[in-house]
């Protein structure tokens, strides 16, 4: 990628348009959603820290939850002209990256896994396809979307690149 990569940060949403890229940082139990249109090269990144807002009085960053995170990012890709039929989706994150002993189910120590399953229940209530991830398991990452391409390239610390 010769472009321009545009950070996006926790709790954070950004779109752009071929030959722009976007990058995210620090996915732990965070999860990463790239969601790409096709024919107009464009994308737009998400970094969710939690499964849903909870109540109305958490309305300050809508970014920061998976359903109401996800719905704007279309939203606002629909605004720039994108398509919701030819869109597909690309995650990643969603770590167990604190061991809480003796309470292996708690809210907490799991909060990886329920951002995952609740993305996962987001895109499908959108009808965006989702073609690939890589979430889970107990490592940080970092998620680089090309939309040139549509490429997502995954980084972590001391493992290969995963390129999907």
């Amino acid at each position: 990628m010769n472009s321009k990569q545009i950070n996006v940060g926790i709790a954070d949403m950004k779109i752009t348009r071929a030959p722009g890229g976007l990058i995210t940082y620090a996915l732990g139990s965070c999860v990463g959603i790239c969601i790409y249109d096709p024919v107009l090269r464009l994308g737009g990144m998400v970094h969710i820290m939690l499964p849903e807002r909870v109540s109305k009085q958490d309305a300050g960053n809508i970014f920061k939850y998976a359903d109401t995170g996800i719905a704007e990012m279309i939203r606002k890709m629909e605004v720039f002209g994108g398509v919701t039929s030819r869109m597909t989706a690309k995650i990643a994150g969603g770590a167990k990256m604190f061991d809480i002993p003796g309470d292996a189910n708690s809210s907490v120590g799991n909060i990886g896994k329920r951002n995952v399953e609740s993305v996962r229940k987001v895109l499908q209530r959108c009808k965006i396809r989702l073609v690939k991830e890589d979430v889970e398991s107990n490592y940080a990452r970092t998620m680089v979307f090309d939309t040139e391409t549509g490429q997502v390239t995954i980084r972590s610390y001391g493992r290969a690149d995963n390129i999907f």
